[in-house]
């Protein structure tokens, strides 16, 4: 009886132990549910990409048919662009360190539902026109404030829009109040998504000199920040916006109600992205009834998000992807250019090019973007 009773207070000890580890530690995943994680991340990013090229292709084309011309990317903005982020970066891992987290994620929440909202409204304008019944008519609004009179008059709103273009408002202005109440890793994912395709459409590089630039150096800048300090993984994990797409990996164990996420950036999606769409714009260029350098590079980023995520499982490491996807991206349609001889083809496309303007002394033109 004695012996008892002196083993009670050790049980009990144990027990107190076992269960604070159960609550510290992350949930159990499955290795299903790993793989249903990692699975899903490469789905969601391969999905803005392949549409947004082609919603990239269509975009120039409306560009050049109205006559207008978009602004594109140019050698000094490529060159200047991870010094930019990195500055950003260290700003906001400098804010989370010295001010409270919840009160910097919420103003970065308001900023992001307000972009997210028309992300989101922009990516649903095609798809409402096609689910909405014919007998429902489309009505056109037009919103024009302007200020002074007759020649010194100067527009301060000039917008168009539709009935439909309000139903699509509509849907996105309730899964923003979801994401805004709940903060539902679905809701998440769905801004993320329009944020990726939105870019890979509307963000373009004008030529391949300047993705190369680009990507070059985001090369360097996401192994400095990921493998030379803690910046970039303290601010992605203390960052609360779709600025990332995330899938919990206990799905199978908790479902809709699971917390550990496996997360890829944005960045990772959107800068190799907006190079393969200028890729899939050099296809149609040549006119040759073939995608190759589109699809031949599109297939080489699946492979390097896989290596990324390999690696990542493997050495239990966050890892910079773009180490992975740039050397994938690059070689991939340089080598087939080199194969096909068509590298000065290649490197002589612009979508815009420069316009040659008459120059009044000596008689030589000059070219201005």
């Amino acid at each position: 009886m004695a012996e008892s009773v002196t083993e009670m207070p050790l049980n009990i000890e144990e027990t107190v132990k076992e269960t604070l580890k159960n609550v510290t530690d992350k949930p159990p995943s499955s290795i299903e549910g790993i793989a249903i994680a990692y699975l899903s991340l490469v789905v969601m990013a391969v999905l803005p990409i392949f549409f947004g090229s082609f919603r990239s292709v269509k975009y120039l084309k409306e560009q050049k048919e109205s006559g207008q011309r978009h602004e594109t990317m140019s050698n000094k903005d490529a060159l200047m662009f991870p010094m930019i982020a990195s500055c950003a970066l260290f700003a906001l891992y400098i804010f989370f360190q010295f001010f409270s987290k919840e009160y910097i994620n919420l103003l970065l929440t308001g900023y992001f539902f307000f972009l997210g909202v028309l992300a989101l409204s922009h990516l649903l304008s095609p798809i409402i026109a096609l689910v909405v019944p014919a007998s429902i008519p489309n009505v056109p609004y037009h919103v024009h404030f302007t200020r002074g009179e007759r020649d010194g008059r100067s527009d301060i709103i000039n917008y168009k829009f539709t009935s439909y273009d309000v139903i699509c408002l509509l849907i996105s202005l309730c899964l923003g109040a979801w994401y805004l109440l709940k903060k539902h890793w679905i809701a998440n994912n769905l801004f993320g998504i329009a944020f990726a395709i939105n870019g890979v459409e509307l963000l373009h590089l004008n030529n391949v000199v300047t993705g190369c630039i680009l990507l070059s150096g985001l090369f360097l800048y996401d192994i400095f920040w990921v493998f030379g300090t803690n910046v970039m993984v303290t601010v992605a994990k203390s960052f609360e916006a779709p600025i990332k797409l995330v899938f919990p990996q206990d799905l199978l164990v908790n479902g809709l109600s699971a917390s550990n996420f496996a997360m890829l950036g944005l960045g990772d999606i959107v800068v190799p992205g907006i190079f393969i769409a200028l890729l899939l714009r050099f296809d149609k260029s040549l006119q040759r009834g073939s995608e190759l350098y589109f699809r031949a590079t599109f297939l080489a980023y699946v492979a390097g998000l896989l290596a990324t995520i390999l690696v990542m499982h493997v050495w239990r490491h966050a890892q910079p992807a773009l180490l992975y996807l740039v050397p994938a991206c690059l070689a991939t349609p340089l080598t087939l250019a080199l194969l096909k001889g068509d590298i000065n083809a290649l490197f002589n496309y612009e979508d815009q090019p420069a316009l040659e303007v008459p120059a009044t002394e000596g008689g030589k033109t000059k070219k201005t973007e």
